[in-house]
């Protein structure tokens, strides 16, 4: 199988809607959410938020269950059961938070597809509350990246995958994803990898208004249909470039060990 590592957002990407903004709405919050919203980053105020639903009396359990009635487009689950199924090494990079992405992923079957999942902390405190945490403390050690939100960035992310992916093994990226933080990873690819943005979503945006910059290639979805349709072709493309490739260092390789071979010595009679 080719070197793939297939990398992921997953709000507006895996599923079709912002995860934190569908539990703030779902479970009634909106109105402080709103309120809040100007005084303090996100993530933050993510966490403010699960502390205000569980003094309104919220469960844990309520929380699971919103999420697994989160909308996600029927051909999404199948195209990354493909591409696991075909060898791909998958991961999620996101700035939701664990508790949320592994809580809908479970649900859906997919989990076990995903060999990481990169994301704001999350978890149940003694008093069963939701605490989630930033991914970066951006007091103490802030990330320095001025495209991304202080709590995570994540060209910062795709640059250490790429660091961890020894030369001889997977050597290809595909990242989608559709916000304003998926543009800055978007930098970090090679000429030999792709980006697939979401069309007329913040990152798409700003990869057309900067494509100089961008040296992978190109390739816009705008459903799940083309999500699925698009990612495996272009696991297929790389798959057979690949192969091609293999067979010409292998022909090179019988063709200099023939030319290596000593000749035969003629045998007297």
């Amino acid at each position: 199988m080719a070197g793939i590592v297939v990398v992921f957002d997953f709000d507006k990407t895996i599923i079709d809607v912002d995860s934190d903004n569908w539990v703030v709405d779902e479970l009634g919050a909106t109105d402080l959410f709103n309120q809040l919203l100007p005084t303090m980053p996100w993530n933050s105020l993510m966490d403010r938020m699960m502390e205000e639903l569980h003094v309104q009396g919220k469960t844990i359990a309520d929380i699971e269950e919103v999420l697994k009635r989160v909308p996600i487009h029927p051909r999404i689950v199948p195209a990354i059961k493909s591409a696991y199924a075909l060898g791909c090494d998958l991961r999620v990079i996101s700035d939701a938070n664990v508790f949320f992405i592994e809580t809908i992923l479970k649900h859906v079957g997919i989990r076990d597809c995903f060999s990481e999942i990169n994301t704001n902390p999350g978890y149940v405190d003694e008093e069963g509350r939701l605490r989630i945490l930033p991914y970066v403390d951006f007091i103490t050690s802030p990330h320095g990246c001025n495209l991304c939100p202080p709590n995570m960035c994540k060209g910062t992310i795709v640059e250490r995958i790429q660091a961890s992916i020894p030369k001889e093994g997977k050597k290809r990226m595909i990242y989608l994803g559709d916000g304003i933080g998926d543009f800055c990873p978007s930098l970090k690819l090679m000429e030999t990898d792709f980006v697939m943005p979401r069309k007329d979503f913040p990152a798409w945006n700003l990869i057309n208004k900067n494509r100089t910059l961008v040296k992978a290639t190109v390739h816009e979805w705008t459903n799940g249909e083309e999500f699925e349709h698009i990612l495996l072709q272009l696991i297929n493309t790389i798959t057979v470039e690949e192969s091609q490739l293999l067979s010409v260092e292998y022909c090179k390789f019988q063709t200099m060990s023939k030319a290596a071979l000593p000749r035969a010595l003629p045998v007297p009679y």
